[in-house]
């Protein structure tokens, strides 16, 4: 296992694939640690430096008092990165993670050469959902939303076609930390990316899955729009994860934007 230390506490991650590749940095959704992106990154090729890690209060990384804050979480990531040595990265931003990655690469620009946001916003949600997301949380546990999560996470194809991975995922799920599930809602409930969003100039594809719940497709095609020259494509039969549900789709995706903007 690799770890390291941030202000959030020990951070866990995984570098993998050659170090003197183009590094792709994958950040995670709510709820989820960085295996959602095991069977994507098994259909990169190695000569990518793949670099996956848990953000605070998730899988085997610290769990520091929350809330938190979205600035604080991308302060994580550039912790991270600088402990690797790594600038001019493609940042894969999934949901939370997407947001995470638009805030790194407004403030710590020389990190973040491209960006991928895959079922995410500059703004998810306002503040009385997320409020009540959190009190539901410190009241019953995270297992109270599984099955909702369930229903906004997969396709309906995955959730009748898959049983047995849709109760792997609904474990991994429940068996994330409720302080920091409840610290990244308040992230969440607290981030509004919009203007920053405005202001981004480098590469960025946007992503979403046709059956999200969670971020629908016109809530990411709408950021998309807000960053000049952004491109927005569509999965069909996916939910909000679309890189456990189609996970060579979206490494076809990746590499196809890899080579439009020769990053590598």
């Amino acid at each position: 296992m690799q770890a390291m230390r941030a202000r959030g506490g020990v951070i866990h991650y995984r570098d993998q694939g050659d170090r003197g590749g183009l590094p792709v940095v994958f950040a995670n959704s709510l709820g989820s640690d960085l295996r959602v992106w095991d069977k994507m990154a098994a259909a990169l090729p190695a000569r990518l430096r793949l670099i996956r890690y848990d953000k605070r209060g998730h899988g085997l990384s610290d769990c520091p008092p929350g809330p938190y804050a979205i600035e604080e979480l991308a302060d994580d990531l550039a912790a991270l990165l600088d402990h690797l040595e790594v600038s001019k990265a493609l940042v894969v931003g999934l949901s939370i993670g997407g947001l995470i990655a638009q805030s790194l690469a407004a403030r710590r620009p020389e990190l973040v050469r491209a960006l991928v946001l895959m079922d995410t916003a500059a703004k998810i949600g306002d503040a009385t959902m997320w409020n009540q997301r959190i009190e539901q949380v410190r009241a019953h546990g995270i297992e109270a939303l599984a099955d909702g999560l369930m229903q906004r996470w997969f396709s309906a194809a995955f959730r009748k076609d898959r049983p047995e991975e849709l109760a792997i995922w609904r474990n991994m799920v429940c068996r994330q930390t409720a302080e920091g599930y409840a610290g990244c809602c308040a992230a969440l409930r607290d981030a509004d990316l919009r203007d920053a969003a405005r202001r981004l100039s480098l590469p960025v594809l946007a992503i979403a899955g046709d059956e999200d719940g969670a971020t629908p497709p016109a809530l990411v095609e709408e950021t998309a729009e807000l960053i000049a020259g952004a491109r927005f494509e569509l999965i069909e039969q996916a939910g909000h994860i679309p890189c456990v549900e189609h996970p060579r789709t979206c490494a076809a995706m990746l590499l196809s934007f890899i080579s439009e903007h020769n990053l590598d």
